[in-house]
């Protein structure tokens, strides 16, 4: 396994889960791959009120529920990017949304207009047309990359993704 990681980064709404999907599609052909979805408003529901899971989690214990075709975590603890990467066990590419403070290659995505305080922590830009480049001084460490050409966002991610076990 290849164990390879990239993150993405950008505003709300920006595009970062459609992007993923796409890359992920393509990527999924001859990889194995994992996701890592930040919900940094805590707001995303996993289990449904009332379910044993759901009664389980709500004695605050690290519940995992296995069937023929899954297994699922629910964790009342904050996990570090090394310890799910442990959990995850063997992958090939490694997509994480959000969690901008991660040591990974970064895309950051923009529809409209950019977001300068980005580019710190930035290793490539994708945007469509709607983004007025011209109207921005973008560092010359950071690679543009087209939001309508997914292949062309798979070659840079498998050209610059970090190996992370």
């Amino acid at each position: 396994m290849k164990s390879l990681a990239v993150a993405f980064t950008g505003p709300s709404n920006s595009g970062k889960t459609t992007l993923i999907l796409k890359v992920a599609n393509i990527l999924k052909k001859d990889n194995h791959l994992a996701i890592i979805k930040n919900d940094p408003s805590d707001k995303a529901v996993f289990d449904v009120e009332g379910k044993d899971s759901w009664r389980f989690s709500q004695t605050g214990a690290e519940v995992v529920i296995t069937s023929p075709t899954r297994t699922t975590l629910f964790s009342q603890q904050t996990k570090s990017l090394d310890d799910i990467i442990a959990m995850l066990g063997e992958f090939d590419i490694l997509l994480v949304e959000g969690l901008k403070t991660l040591p990974l290659p970064r895309i950051a995505i923009f529809r409209n207009k950019l977001d300068e305080s980005y580019f710190d922590c930035s290793d490539a830009i994708a945007v469509d047309e709607s983004v007025p480049l011209e109207n921005y001084a973008i560092p010359s460490t950071i690679a543009l990359l087209d939001l309508n050409k997914p292949e062309q966002i798979v070659t840079w991610i498998l050209d610059h993704a970090k190996k992370v076990k």
